[in-house]
């Protein structure tokens, strides 16, 4: 159970969310498979305890799949992340997509932890592809998470309906 109210992000929301993807992702844009995304103008899903942000998740709908383009949990270890990847899920569904997919890198062994244990399989990985996002977004840092250097990125799904 999260810590706060998971609820949809709204037209009102989208400065706090500029705000956040900025202050946490280093630019107003967010890429991945060679796509840039602007996050703030993106559907999403607020976490809120008392009128405080504790987490933020935006996605894309394209082909029958909902893709998570940023989740942020400003409070871990306390379901806040499960709580908007558990809404994130319930509106694929809702939206007749066939699965929830997203890219992180290779670095980010909490997160490809994380979302294993949420019932997401590696789908993919793309080999220096993080060379190819910089030219797109330079403020990709060089090392990330643990001191690995940022190459690669990790595709993940889970299927929400039943594969045809």
């Amino acid at each position: 159970m999260a810590e706060g109210s998971v609820r949809p992000v709204e037209e009102a929301d989208r400065i706090v969310v500029a705000r956040l993807v900025l202050e946490l992702w280093g630019a107003h844009t967010a890429v991945a498979h060679g796509e840039v995304f602007f996050p703030a103008s993106l559907p999403g899903f607020l976490v809120e305890k008392q009128g405080q942000v504790l987490g933020l998740l935006t996605y894309a709908v394209a082909n029958h799949q909902l893709e998570i383009v940023t989740i942020d949990a400003l409070r871990r270890g306390r379901g806040v992340g499960t709580a908007l990847v558990d809404a994130a899920v319930r509106q694929a569904r809702t939206l007749g997509c066939t699965r929830v997919r997203l890219t992180t890198t290779n670095d980010n062994l909490d997160a490809i932890r994380f979302y294993q244990r949420r019932g997401f399989k590696l789908s993919a990985l793309r080999p220096d592809a993080v060379r190819e996002a910089r030219k797109l977004k330079p403020e990709i840092p060089a090392v990330g998470d643990f001191g690995i250097p940022i190459t690669d990125e990790v595709d993940l799904e889970r299927w929400v309906a039943p594969r045809q």
